[in-house]
């Protein structure tokens, strides 16, 4: 009924059988960006926000996001993933902060959606954690950038 691997001959929704899939190296890179005030992003880059060090808290998050993806989304496995580094690069242009997540795994399926779940959850920290000040800041462009392994292969995103 649908090439999509999450339905079934019928049309539900089920959990992928890869048991049968080669066990490779995988890697995922996602990314996303919180616009800001400029005075918002000045706590940052002082250390002067009042709940703490924002990126640190930011970064732990997403570490901790992308090992439980499985727990949020509803038809991903649990993994045992071997890597999660989330990097942080503040912008004056446009104001903010572009976040980014690499995700690693030797498995049977990819890491896609631990790499978004890290870049989303990491960006909702900062949010969370700068609200006080500046409560119209947006979170945008979450995408994946990269994924490596599998039978597919290496894909990029167009830039």
């Amino acid at each position: 009924m649908s090439k999509l691997s999450h339905l079934d001959e019928r049309g539900d929704a089920r959990m992928v059988d890869v048991s049968d899939k080669a066990v490779t190296i995988r890697t995922a890179i996602a990314e996303g960006f919180v616009a800001m005030a400029p005075e918002t992003l000045a706590l940052v880059e002082t250390g002067e926000a009042k709940k703490g060090d924002v990126l640190a808290t930011a970064r732990i998050a997403g570490i901790v996001a992308a090992k439980r993806t499985h727990e949020l989304i509803p038809l991903c496995h649990p993994l045992a993933i071997s890597k999660v580094a989330v990097q942080f690069k503040t912008s004056p242009a446009p104001v903010g902060i572009h976040v980014s997540a690499e995700v690693k795994v030797t498995g049977q399926t990819g890491v896609e959606m631990e790499a978004l779940t890290a870049v989303s959850v990491a960006c909702l920290t900062i949010y969370d954690m700068l609200k006080a000040a500046d409560k119209g800041m947006t979170i945008s462009d979450v995408r994946l950038v990269e994924k490596t392994g599998g039978r597919s292969g290496t894909w990029r995103a167009e830039r």
